[in-house]
């Protein structure tokens, strides 16, 4: 999500940051690009009217006129728009040990409500709180079904009901939901294929009897401007506490996360980064504005390491690597500790100066970590600890172990072999004199 707009904004705004000085015109120039640039990336018009202007009329002003780096103040001002676009204004989702915390789940049809109410249910377990699902969606095939195998998936409890009365089914959870002790009770409801009066009303009453403490609603971002006019009819009827937008992992533009509060007034709270369960990201607009202008996004990258690695472990990797230590053990430990981040090519993009570089047709393919793994896993543990050992035959029977050609195994060795000369000469006076002064040009 967001390629193609951040390598247009990217462009623009590089071309003002080589700039010595400003002049009004190619300000101008540049706000009409930037204008062009969100429309196309499918955001309200009436906000990009309203961004643009106010990016210029900032830009116009003393503070970047009279700047010794006015291309950079200009950066500075599109990210803080592009913040305040998006601001959630302190909004979280508070759960505490000694309640029930009520939260309902709407939206249209396919917007990916059962797998949101899932990834929510696992994301505050991890956090020490006991939650339970509730299967309210009485109309779709199978959504009951899928609810419980997702609940199978990740241990919690499903409450569900032949009844299609979505009252006693919310009747039925809240008493078992209290003398389970439960904490967080989730309302997976049906979903609409349109604005449908009679299900709306349905939905209305349920929130009506259940009385939520938080309603989220819930849209695909693939659908862009489709989404945001969903969430304000929504908004309407049930007054939804913020927004929960899935698929950011897809090829959408971008144009529903950057309208969606500045139509209904309500924040994004969660974004949803992948299919699997723990792929469910609490939003901040700083980290998201950071990502769309090629900053990169260290903050969320950091909790990624820090929620999926052994640190202990890693420091203890960064050791042996320094020393000239590092074994293809240890290299697949590393492999494994970076499978569980996610996706390679969203963790590429978080790293500032790297991720707006790369053409945005690239794709990153994470079967070659696979390949390797398996390469690695079919060395004996003495050939993973003395690679020195591998000659053509046992290179041959490698080979044949993991289905991979010779050839591939021969380029994982010479990959291996320059990692470790490379850092053996970072290690070196020479080598850190060399770091040091690349650290210097970075800032």
């Amino acid at each position: 999500m967001f390629n193609s707009l951040s390598e247009r904004l990217d462009s623009i705004l590089r071309g003002l940051k080589g700039s010595g000085y400003l002049t009004e015109q190619n300000i101008k120039d540049s706000m009409r690009e930037i204008r062009l640039a969100l429309l196309e990336a499918d955001v309200n018009f009436k906000i990009v009217k309203n961004f643009v202007k106010e990016v210029e009329t900032r830009s116009l002003g003393t503070e970047v006129m009279k700047s010794l780096t006015p291309g950079q103040q200009i950066v500075k001002i599109v990210h803080e728009q592009l913040i305040a676009l998006m601001d959630t204004e302190g909004f979280e989702m508070k759960v505490y040990n000694n309640k029930l915390t009520k939260v309902m789940m709407v939206g249209l049809q396919g917007s990916g409500k059962t797998t949101a109410s899932a990834k929510l249910a696992a994301m505050y377990r991890k956090k020490g709180i006991k939650p339970m699902m509730v299967a309210c969606d009485v109309y779709r095939p199978a959504a009951i079904e899928q609810l419980k195998v997702l609940g199978r998936q990740i241990d919690i409890p499903v409450v569900s009901s032949e009844s299609k009365d979505v009252i006693k089914i919310a009747e039925e959870a809240l008493k078992e939901a209290h003398a389970k002790f439960t904490n967080l009770l989730i309302f997976d409801t049906a979903g609409r294929l349109h604005i449908d009066t009679e299900m709306m009303e349905e939905v209305v009453r349920l929130k009506d009897f259940v009385k939520p403490d938080y309603i989220f609603f819930v849209a695909d971002s693939m659908t862009g401007q489709d989404a945001v006019t969903v969430a304000n009819e929504f908004y309407k009827k049930l007054a939804f506490d913020a927004v929960i937008l899935t698929k950011l992992d897809g090829d959408a533009r971008g144009g529903a996360a950057l309208s969606i509060k500045a139509v209904t007034g309500r924040p994004v709270a969660f974004v949803g980064t992948g299919e699997k369960i723990p792929d469910l990201e609490v939003f901040y607009p700083d980290r998201m504005a950071s990502r769309i202008l090629g900053m990169g996004d260290v903050l969320s990258l950091i909790e990624k390491a820090e929620e999926n690695m052994n640190m202990e472990e890693e420091e203890k990797l960064a050791r042996k690597m320094l020393k000239n230590q590092f074994t293809l053990n240890d290299f697949l430990k590393q492999l494994q500790s970076i499978k569980k981040m996610g996706p390679l090519e969203s963790i590429i993009k978080m790293i500032p100066g790297i991720g707006s570089r790369l053409p945005s047709d690239l794709k990153i393919d994470d079967k070659a970590l696979k390949h390797v793994e398996a390469i690695i896993q079919s060395m004996t543990h003495e050939e993973r600890e003395h690679p020195e050992l591998l000659n053509g035959s046992r290179r041959l029977r490698i080979s044949k172990g993991c289905g991979r050609p010779v050839m591939e195994v021969n380029r994982l060795m010479r990959q291996f072999e320059d990692m470790k000369k490379m850092m053996k000469k970072m290690n070196s006076p020479k080598g850190k004199k060399q770091l040091e002064a690349m650290m210097k040009n970075q800032k």
